[in-house]
């Protein structure tokens, strides 16, 4: 037994060993000496860079707007339209948090596949890919949480809705893991209905709980990538490389500067609500309709969609199958080839670019109605 046991503990420890290497672990090896391979798919590694840059965005915002936001059912809704029409800078404020909100989550779909198709998951970097994955997750739930918070009719309803399917994962569960979605939906929910409790938690869990998780899996992500460096993303036996400093840090500097002039002038000029089919309404009334044509955010449409369309449990099934695998990526596809994973990373791509811009019309055209 123990000559059973040596073994797989000295296999855990070079594991350890090789995935934060203390001889590594200084600024003249995470800095100086990283570089930074030059290739056709070389601009793929500003993405990441331009999803922290969103984020910082989404932080100063989110602060600021934190001075005026009223986290009350009868005063959440007036303080977002006090921000919008009274506070000096407060609708730039509140588009810049809105559009950087949507640029952040589209850099990180496009990060992921493309670190997906270059098998940037690939030993030693598993843990890159792990914690760029929870963030990911992260990002998303940022998106769900922050909807409900200026406490509109569509915003309720919205979550009404992404509750109740977190309820109806539970019918095909075996035994007494049938009450667990339940319990998840009475715990975020706070209350039997959509109420102050619910806006409370999710006002929480945005500001303070999301934030502190984002930080821990943030800083597990940057230390690797600078530990271990980008990974090289071709199969060419020989790569050029740059300097990391103070070459590539210029250039991603750069990309921010462009980034934020882009997003600012956006949201100095088009409010993200004339993109919506409808503008910010009146306060939640419980005894209120629910609006018709009511949709979640864009970056939820690859999975509302199919949620239209097809039977409840084969969109929970696909989407756990597929989650999970992502997930274990590093060990699942660890022999698969480049050239299959950018076959599968662009099949992932023109699923989402599809149903994102033309699910309403797929809808219709197999429904025949309006969702």
């Amino acid at each position: 037994m123990g000559t059973t046991l040596e073994p797989r503990s000295k296999r855990v420890a070079r594991f350890v060993r090789e995935r934060f290497p203390i001889e590594k672990l200084d600024a003249q090896s995470m800095i100086v000496k990283k570089e930074v391979p030059l290739h056709k798919m070389s601009w793929a590694y500003y993405m990441g860079g331009l999803a922290l840059f969103f984020l910082l965005v989404q932080i100063v915002t989110g602060l600021l707007l934190l001075f005026y936001y009223q986290p009350t059912v009868s005063d959440a809704h007036a303080s977002v339209a006090t921000i919008s029409e009274h506070i000096s800078g407060g609708a730039w404020i509140r588009n810049l948090h809105a559009w950087s909100a949507s640029a952040m989550i589209l850099t990180v779909i496009v990060h992921l596949f493309t670190t997906f198709a270059m098998k940037a998951f690939a030993a030693p970097r598993e843990l890159t890919w792990v914690s760029g994955m929870s963030l990911a997750l992260l990002v998303f739930a940022f998106g769900f949480t922050g909807y409900l918070l200026p406490w509109n009719q569509i915003a309720v309803n919205a979550t009404k809705v992404g509750l109740q399917s977190v309820e109806a994962i539970g019918q095909y569960l075996p035994g007494e893991l049938a009450r667990w979605p339940i319990y998840v939906r009475e715990t975020i929910q706070g209350e039997p209905s959509v109420g102050q409790a619910t806006l409370s938690r999710f006002f929480a869990i945005h500001v303070i709980v999301l934030p502190l998780l984002t930080v821990g899996a943030l800083g597990v992500h940057l230390l690797q990538v600078q530990i271990h460096g980008m990974s090289r993303g071709v199969d060419a036996l020989k790569v050029k490389t740059e300097k990391f400093f103070p070459f590539f840090v210029i250039k991603d500097l750069s990309v921010w500067g462009v980034a934020f002039f882009v997003v600012a002038v956006v949201a100095m000029c088009l409010p993200f609500d004339a993109f919506l089919p409808y503008p910010l309404l009146e306060p939640y009334n419980p005894l209120g309709s629910t609006p018709d044509g009511i949709k979640p955010e864009w970056y939820f449409f690859f999975v509302y969609y199919p949620l239209e369309l097809l039977p409840y449990w084969a969109v929970i099934a696909g989407s756990t199958v597929v989650g999970g695998a992502l997930f274990l990526a590093p060990w699942i596809f660890a022999r698969t080839t480049r050239r299959t994973l950018t076959v599968l990373a662009v099949a992932g791509a023109l699923y989402f670019v599809v149903i994102t811009l033309f699910g309403h019309a797929i809808y219709e055209a197999l429904k025949g109605g309006t969702p």
